[in-house]
């Protein structure tokens, strides 16, 4: 049985490290682990498909084009709608994410926060 919480088998933490989950046409399900690994400052993330993540452990922060600045803390989640624009700019050692990509036709244009 697999474990999400497991880090274990990861030997190098110099980056971000993505480990695919689940994969079909409708949704891709990852499991990204960070050390402190920040978007370069003039540099924006741009999804081309809807995400939702969930913060299982450590803290985060994430700036969105228009100046807004998320704070994110284990057990919150966070629904980025494709192409809006942000960026992480403060993750904290050992910081385990759940991120859902979401292939819809209809999507939300507004990002939120839960949790």
């Amino acid at each position: 049985m697999n474990n999400i919480f497991d880090l274990n088998e990861i030997d190098n933490f110099d980056k971000e490290i993505f480990e695919e989950l689940l994969n079909n046409d409708k949704v891709k399900i990852e499991r990204i682990v960070s050390y402190g690994q920040v978007t370069p400052e003039n540099e924006w993330l741009e999804e081309n498909k809807n995400e939702w993540v969930l913060l299982l452990q450590g803290e985060a922060k994430i700036l969105f084009d228009e100046g807004i600045e998320v704070n994110l803390y284990k057990g919150s989640y966070l629904f980025i709608p494709a192409n809006k624009r942000h960026r992480v700019t403060s993750p904290v050692k050992s910081t385990l994410h759940l991120a859902c990509n979401i292939f819809l036709k209809n999507s939300p244009k507004k990002y939120f926060l839960e949790g």
